[in-house]
């Protein structure tokens, strides 16, 4: 598909699926090349088949959204965010509750690489947490409980975390099983389900703000919002915006898209 043929379908099908073309423009070849895979499955010839299928079997868009999925994750994403999180939110937090767990949900967790940072941070200041991590896709899911990573996931990390909290086996390195026991990992789609909470600490980074139409992000934020103890943390990405319309954060730290509810 060239790139003008891929631009012109994903900005026709991505609305219909609550998606925003803005999110997907720098990822759009990777969504059109697995959509060429999937026109040369079903034996289809150009794009404009493609979209006639679509109207035809409704079915088909299931299928869509799957193939619309980006998992883009690593250790310690975003420096100057996880340092807050870890050595500002994470003591407060662990002040306020006193020797009861810390409770955090990873949202779009991928393949874990954002909760298993957090729970080595715990690990290592002697915190208690429990963290929910969640994802609509089961073959990141797995890979979140394997726990196995290549050395380019953690080239972010502080080297010390590095050699105290993975075991080298090969080319992988694989996370200590004292640091998954704090971590539950559950198959669902933000867009259908979240876990029940209250929580102290949300992370939904660079899933719902970034892909998601406004009409939906202002759902989801209303349901994160009321997930959320007061006076509790929700982390987006440095590039994510919370939805004006949806009052009830302020900024914890100018800058890094970690919010404090009020």
């Amino acid at each position: 598909m060239k790139d003008p043929d891929c631009i012109a379908f994903l900005q026709w099908a991505l609305p219909r699926l609550q998606l925003r073309w803005p999110g997907y423009r720098k990822v759009r070849r990777q969504v059109c090349k697995r959509v060429d895979r999937r026109m040369r499955a079903l034996g289809l010839d150009g794009v404009e088949a493609y979209r006639a299928h679509l109207e035809a079997d409704p079915a088909e868009w299931v299928v869509l959204d799957d193939l619309t999925r980006i998992t883009i994750s690593r250790f310690f994403r975003e420096r100057d965010a996880f340092t807050y999180l870890c050595e500002v939110a994470l003591p407060e937090l662990h002040q306020r509750v006193a020797q009861k767990p810390i409770r955090i949900w990873s949202a779009g967790c991928a393949a874990g690489e954002e909760a298993y940072t957090l729970a080595i941070a715990a690990h290592q200041q002697n915190i208690p947490l429990r963290i929910v991590a969640t994802d609509s896709d089961e073959h990141q899911l797995v890979r979140a409980r394997e726990a196995r990573y290549s050395a380019g996931c953690l080239k972010e990390l502080p080297p010390h975390w590095r050699m105290s909290a993975f075991e080298q086996k090969g080319e992988e390195f694989v996370l200590r099983d004292e640091l998954r026991a704090d971590v539950e990992f559950l198959r669902q789609d933000i867009r259908r389900d979240m876990p029940a909470g209250p929580f102290h600490l949300i992370l939904c980074r660079y899933l719902t703000f970034t892909y998601f139409d406004a009409r939906l992000q202002r759902q989801i934020a209303e349901r994160l919002l009321t997930r959320t103890i007061p006076n509790g943390f929700i982390a987006l990405g440095k590039h994510e915006s919370w939805p004006e319309d949806v009052p009830g954060l302020v900024e914890a730290k100018p800058g890094l898209r970690v919010y404090r509810k009020l």
